[in-house]
């Protein structure tokens, strides 16, 4: 019976897994398959009420807003900004940087401004392929680069919206658990900025790169360190990138090398420069810093306001209501910051319409990916719940059958497994927040069996979600979408595989050492 138990706790994921490797089926759709199952297998196996199971269901959508409505916002703003021209301004610049030093140029691009365009909603394997085939790299280097760097501080993007929702589901302050995701940092910036060297030119590029790559990853990953002393987590990406970017170019000036050669702009290029001023290009992410400043600025009203006195809780499960907190939230900012820089960008009425179209086509099916692994675990971790909402027996959670099983498997060296495990729910959800969402509560159950430090061994599992990125169909499809390479991402997975692998056990190490 136990062992049924296990593999029907489990079902649900492996279900997903086959969906997405072995029949090619999208995110949106293995992930309504995966959740449908987890209800049947609660309700029926599990001794779960029906109507617990889509009470659960409901609140993990509503849990789901911070990362499924950042998505839709996150795409609105970036297609309004290519329809402006916006993008193609900001990629006019990044044509021009550092043309003498391609170790330098492949970090400031791909961590740098990587990071930074990531932490404010934009998406990397969407915006710099097309800048990466532009200067001269290979349609295999354009795709996988990006993807990678998107890795460098996933856990930051969307202004933090990960690290958020972990916080969330441990039931601690984001100011209290980000110092655990801040200490693999340094170390996991660096490796990942090794890996797109690697990628590049091999050892041999490594070898010439060691110190600027070593610079850039240290200095993104001190970053996440001090933002977390100084309680500033949501800007981490922001300010990350923008120290990236600083340090690679007083790297460039001291060894005497050129910051920007404009001899690499063509014609189409110079026309771009002069329909659009830089400002106004950047506009929305300028307005979206000053915002995010604003709010999370502890010496002004507005982060006790919007995070504590309007926090609009939803008391969808009884006893643990939903807040939703409208106000201190990315995508409502993302979405406002958009709306304000629209004069400054001349959207006019056909440009924002066509916008519009194309967001309605683009935002739904992600969307719903995010919210329905949300719904997915919402429904693992309320199994085995009755009527009152009062579990039975940890014999009637699946989430508690899965800690034991594993825990038992594993023992003392489950933290050496749990990154891996993120990495596999990263590629299976898509995300690194869904990620942390399914397996954040499996981690926590495990860990206090083995005397383990349970929030450490559940970050790094986080992690782990996030390097998933470069190994994820839809984001290196994306990145091969963007410049018109639709096939090509399959020649890129073997070799970001091994990558995502060496890097996951990086983290697997220093987890194992500091979980005790």
């Amino acid at each position: 019976m136990n062992g049924l138990a296990v593999f029907l706790a489990l079902l649900p994921v492996i279900l997903i897994f086959l969906l997405l490797v072995a029949a090619k089926k999208a995110a949106d759709i293995s992930g309504a398959w995966g959740w449908l199952a987890a209800v049947v297998i609660a309700w029926l196996f599990f001794k779960t009420p029906l109507g617990v199971v889509l009470t659960a269901s409901l609140s993990g959508m509503v849990a789901s807003f911070p990362i499924s409505l950042m998505v839709a916002t996150s795409i609105f703003q970036v297609t309004v900004m290519i329809e402006s021209g916006a993008i193609a301004r900001v990629a006019t610049l990044m044509k021009t940087v550092s043309p003498q030093d391609k170790i330098v140029q492949v970090l400031l691009i791909n961590v740098g401004f990587g990071t930074l365009i990531a932490a404010m909603g934009a998406t990397p394997v969407s915006i710099l392929p097309p800048i990466m085939l532009a200067l001269g790299y290979s349609t295999f280097v354009s795709i996988a680069l990006p993807a990678l760097g998107y890795d460098a501080l996933c856990t930051y993007a969307l202004l933090g919206v990960p690290i958020v929702v972990f916080s969330n589901f441990v039931g601690r302050p984001v100011g209290d658990i980000a110092h655990v995701f801040a200490r693999y940092m340094p170390f996991i910036s660096t490796c990942i900025a090794f890996g797109m060297l690697w990628i590049v030119g091999g050892w041999k590029m490594i070898w010439k790169g060691l110190l600027p790559t070593v610079l850039a990853g240290a200095s993104a990953g001190l970053v996440a360190m001090l933002m977390s002393s100084i309680g500033q987590v949501p800007l981490t990406g922001i300010v990350a990138g923008l120290a990236v970017i600083l340090v690679m170019l007083a790297y460039l000036k001291v060894r005497g090398r050129r910051l920007i050669d404009r001899s690499l702009l063509n014609e189409q290029d110079l026309a771009i420069e002069k329909k659009m001023g830089l400002l106004a290009a950047t506009s929305p992410w300028l307005v979206l810093i000053l915002f995010s400043l604003l709010i999370n600025v502890k010496s002004l009203p507005f982060e006790k306001l919007f995070s504590v006195t309007w926090a609009m809780p939803l008391a969808i499960i009884p006893g643990a209501p939903e807040k939703v907190r409208l106000f201190s939230q990315a995508y409502f900012w993302v979405l406002v910051s958009t709306l304000i820089a629209v004069p400054f960008l001349k959207v006019d009425r056909r440009q924002l319409g066509i916008s519009m179209k194309k967001w309605w086509k683009r935002a739904p099916r992600p969307v719903f990916a995010a919210a329905i692994f949300f719904a997915l675990a919402f429904v693992l971790n309320h199994s085995g719940k009755g009527s009152d909402w009062q579990l039975l027996a940890t014999g009637h959670n699946m989430i508690a059958v899965v800690a034991e099983a594993a825990a038992s498997l594993f023992g003392k060296f489950y933290p050496l497994i749990a990154p891996f495990i993120g990495l596999l729910g990263g590629f299976v959800s898509g995300s690194e927040a869904s990620a942390i969402a399914m397996l954040t509560k499996l981690h926590l159950a495990t860990a206090e069996k083995i005397g383990a430090w349970g929030i450490l061994i559940a970050a790094a599992s986080g992690i782990g979600g996030g390097l998933a990125s470069v190994i994820s169909p839809a984001k290196l499809q994306n990145a091969a979408a963007s410049i018109d390479r639709i096939g090509e991402e399959a020649k890129v997975i073997p070799v970001t595989f091994v990558i995502s692998l060496a890097i996951t056990l990086v983290c697997a190490i220093l987890t194992l050492w500091w979980s005790y």
